[in-house]
């Protein structure tokens, strides 16, 4: 097998927290899913714009007032 990075590690280390709080929360329905994905969203939100993508924030900010705006009132 060959030898991980820094980066690879630090990545599956990400990853695997994620799957246990996402399992931990599953526990508590799709409350707690939505939860788990939206805390996700903000942590890919927060890498990608580290790494220079300057629209990360935005896209985020568009996809949440979408839905918003399908189910407000």
């Amino acid at each position: 097998m060959a030898a991980q990075t820094k980066a690879e590690r630090q990545d599956a280390n990400r990853r695997a927290h994620f799957e246990r709080r996402l399992a931990e929360r599953a526990a508590r329905g799709p409350r707690g899913l939505a939860e788990s994905w939206v805390e996700r969203a903000r942590a890919i939100a927060a890498t990608r714009e580290t790494n220079g993508d300057e629209d990360v924030w935005n896209d985020l900010a568009r996809t949440i007032a979408t839905w918003v705006s399908r189910y407000e009132q």
